[in-house]
């Protein structure tokens, strides 16, 4: 399959709910979590907000959205400049292995350079085998561990 060549990546927009939720669903299911609608609506808002520090994108095969990822700049004490977090990236299951999460990543790479980044990194599970042959081949594992609290 060809989907690389065909496929379009574009920002989101208003009417892309519909094809967009079931993947960002998808991504939940994955990764084993249930957001309620009402983070899944305002994050939505978020996604399509100008002002807002995020942003998203679509991958587009046969003008059906077939992948989604979503990204934030934020300050860093590391750096003069912004750093941008690759936050969620889904492609449907029957598109896997076809180039689309690269694309994807590449989108956001440009979108992280052309606000003057200097960073672009992700978290993936460490299970998530399939998407860390990519990862590997298109960036540097860090080492770095990630710890949570719950603060609220």
């Amino acid at each position: 399959m060809e989907t690389a060549r065909e496929l379009r990546i574009r920002p989101l927009e208003a009417g892309d709910r519909a094809a967009w939720y079931p993947l960002w669903r998808g991504y939940q299911e994955f990764y084993r979590v249930d957001i309620p609608e009402a983070v899944s609506a305002e994050t939505w808002r978020r996604l399509l907000d100008p002002e807002e520090p995020m942003a998203g994108a679509a991958a587009l095969a046969a003008g059906e959205i077939v992948g989604i990822v979503h990204w934030l700049f934020h300050r860093s004490c590391w750096t003069v400049e912004d750093s941008c977090y690759l936050q969620d990236l889904f492609v449907a299951p029957a598109l896997r292995g076809n180039g689309v999460g690269r694309r994807l990543i590449e989108h956001v790479r440009d979108a992280a350079r052309g606000r003057g980044c200097t960073r672009l990194y992700w978290h993936t599970h460490e299970t998530n085998a399939r998407a860390r042959l990519l990862y590997d081949r298109v960036a540097t594992l860090s080492g770095f561990l990630q710890y949570r609290m719950q603060v609220g």
